[in-house]
């Protein structure tokens, strides 16, 4: 990303705690070992690009708390930032969230520290033009693929805009962070390597809540631990996006994007894709969490 060159491009002043690069992921992969990845809050990423005409695979920055501070470099390029409520300032003035921004050339935007939520997702007009790799410009933390981390003085370049106009304020329609987690939980496939009970009254009854542990890998959670009622080890099996794993200590961990594609560790259920795992990427620490039975 460092000898990136472009008649549009955007210079990395401060990259935050954790910022990526972040698309639709690379699925259709994990015969190979290769995770999915891609961004954790598909809604926010998706209205971000809608905001600007963007096709929804072009990709983002997803930020993770603190934002990120980003000079405009060639012509003037439309940004937008979605996700996790921030401040939203350009050449240090207060510019609106959640609606397109125009920045001129040499325009420094900073993004904010989340207000509430997590992660934050700002989109250009064109969408980041780094190097795809599977197809996919996502960073993917776990297996490395995809572009590095955001450092200070990286160049990033702007892709070249499609023939869908900007769209306006009026398009934001995403609900605020969760003050609790419900999780729509389908059972199985290992669920008979556990207690009835550790199934029946404290998964589905318990109050569980966020551990400061979670990452793009998995949410973790901690609660009221799960008993096993079949000892012995579990080959290795594949791992979906949402899928339930409980390690030893018994607490349940929900796979987010850069999940493995194996474990051995059952699977006591899957939450499916939606809205319930964009929520899970807004989730903070200490949040509480339900898991809800369904089909």
């Amino acid at each position: 990303m460092r000898g990136a060159r472009a008649s549009q491009a955007f210079e990395v002043l401060r990259p935050g705690a954790l910022t990526t690069v972040q698309d639709l992921g690379r699925p259709g992969y994990a015969h190979l070992g290769v995770p999915r990845s891609g961004a954790l809050d598909a809604g926010a990423h998706a209205l971000a690009n809608r905001l600007l005409g963007n096709p929804p695979e072009a990709a983002t920055l997803e930020t993770t708390l603190d934002g990120v501070g980003l000079r405009a470099l060639g012509g003037p390029v439309v940004v937008a930032v979605t996700g996790a409520p921030c401040g939203v300032r350009v050449c240090g003035r207060a510019a609106p969230w959640g609606a397109p921004v125009l920045l001129r050339a040499g325009a420094e935007l900073e993004v904010g520290r989340a207000e509430s939520g997590v992660r934050s997702y700002v989109a250009v007009r064109g969408g980041f033009a780094v190097r795809p790799v599977l197809g996919s410009r996502s960073t993917d933390l776990l297996s490395g693929l995809g572009p590095p981390v955001l450092t200070a003085g990286a160049l990033l370049a702007v892709g070249p805009a499609g023939p869908d106009p900007v769209g306006g304020a009026d398009a934001l329609a995403v609900p605020g962070p969760p003050s609790e987690l419900v999780l729509p939980l389908r059972l199985g496939p290992r669920a008979d390597w556990f207690d009835p009970e550790s199934v029946t009254d404290r998964l589905l009854r318990a109050r569980y809540r966020v551990s400061a542990a979670s990452n793009r890998i998995g949410l973790r959670t901690e609660g009221p631990p799960l008993t096993r009622a079949r000892a012995g080890e579990l080959p290795s099996e594949g791992m979906v996006l949402g899928a339930v794993q409980v390690p030893p200590d018994g607490q349940p961990v929900v796979f987010l994007a850069d999940h493995p594609v194996t474990g051995g560790y059952p699977v006591i259920g899957v939450v499916p894709p939606g809205p319930a795992l964009d929520a899970a990427a807004q989730a903070r620490p200490g949040v509480g969490v339900r898991f809800v039975g369904g089909r």
